[in-house]
């Protein structure tokens, strides 16, 4: 028996939920239709996928091993509605996007508010993760990354750069003043991470001694980083375009802390042929393009740029 997406939907549905039941709830069919499908699954691997346990069905090593790839083929059959949704030259269907939680909450939002406005049949799917999807796999259709991808297959662009820099709110700098130096600066509330090191890499980079127990606060998570910035917390890191955006902010020590990341687009080269993704990719390109540096966004449309 060949491997089919009815059975692997069934399959990824009853992991997810932990019984034939729920798994039947969540995909509209029947209990039985499940249940058959998971027996033509064990049949076809000649293995027992799951254990009958108190609590539901327990899924084995061997389902455990399944599961990826019965992901990559869920992730493919999404792939494939949204590419047949953008088929012959109609501006209409969906564009799966993903990028960080930092660009998805601060950076990207206005954006796509534009990008709405002039392809109001576009319809986004909208992933933020800090961990990159797999674009072979059609996990996405469009990344924005802070790095150079590194699969092969993929069609990449680098955007340009985007200016990291140390911001402090007016009323923070009020009470307890300017940072002159870096010793100084280590007087202050500094907002860092916690399991994630980048201010201290890049600090260290700069020549720049600095430990975990020297910030105030630690958080992974940068958007809360910029709102407890905005908050008039402390001194933190925060990118350059978006912090000159807000009145309230104020650069601190500029020639002594900054540091540059690339900004890349990239998308699976299969995507080029659908509309919907080529106007997402090109609005992508031309917002990003302004705001690295620093510019308003452009008032024209995608129109049918590639």
């Amino acid at each position: 028996m060949e491997f089919t997406w009815d059975t692997c939907r069934s399959f990824l549905a009853v992991l997810r939920t932990g019984s034939l039941s729920a798994a039947a709830r969540q995909l509209g069919l029947t209990q039985p239709t499940i249940g058959r499908h998971v027996d033509q699954l064990e049949e076809a691997t000649g293995t027992a996928l799951f254990t009958r346990a108190r609590n539901g069905l327990t899924p084995t090593q061997t389902a455990l091993a399944l599961r990826p790839h019965a992901e990559a083929m869920e992730s493919a059959a999404a792939a494939m509605i949204r590419a047949s949704s953008g088929v012959a030259g109609e501006a209409r269907g969906t564009v799966r996007l993903t990028v960080s939680q930092f660009v998805g909450t601060e950076v990207l939002p206005p954006m796509l508010a534009r990008f709405r406005d002039r392809q109001p049949e576009i319809d986004i799917e909208l992933v933020l993760s800090d961990s990159p999807l797999n674009l072979l796999t059609r996990e996405a259709d469009i990344a924005i990354r802070m790095a150079r991808p590194g699969q092969m297959g993929l069609v990449a662009r680098m955007l340009g750069t985007v200016e990291v820099g140390l911001f402090a709110h007016q009323d923070y700098l009020d009470r307890f003043g300017m940072p002159t130096d870096f010793e100084a600066l280590k007087q202050h509330n500094v907002i860092g991470y916690d399991t994630t090191p980048y201010l201290e890499r890049a600090m260290r980079h700069m020549g720049m001694e600095v430990e975990r127990q020297d910030f105030a606060i630690r958080v992974d998570v940068e958007s809360v980083q910029v709102a407890l910035i905005r908050a008039g917390f402390g001194i933190g890191g925060c990118q350059v375009p978006l912090a000159t955006r807000d009145p309230g902010l104020v650069r601190v020590l500029p020639d002594m802390l900054n540091f540059r990341l690339e900004v890349w687009r990239a998308m699976h080269g299969d995507m080029r042929d659908s509309l919907p993704v080529r106007l997402m990719a090109a609005h992508l390109d031309r917002e990003f393009g302004a705001y690295l540096s620093g510019a308003t966004a452009p008032e024209t449309g995608v129109g049918n740029r590639s």
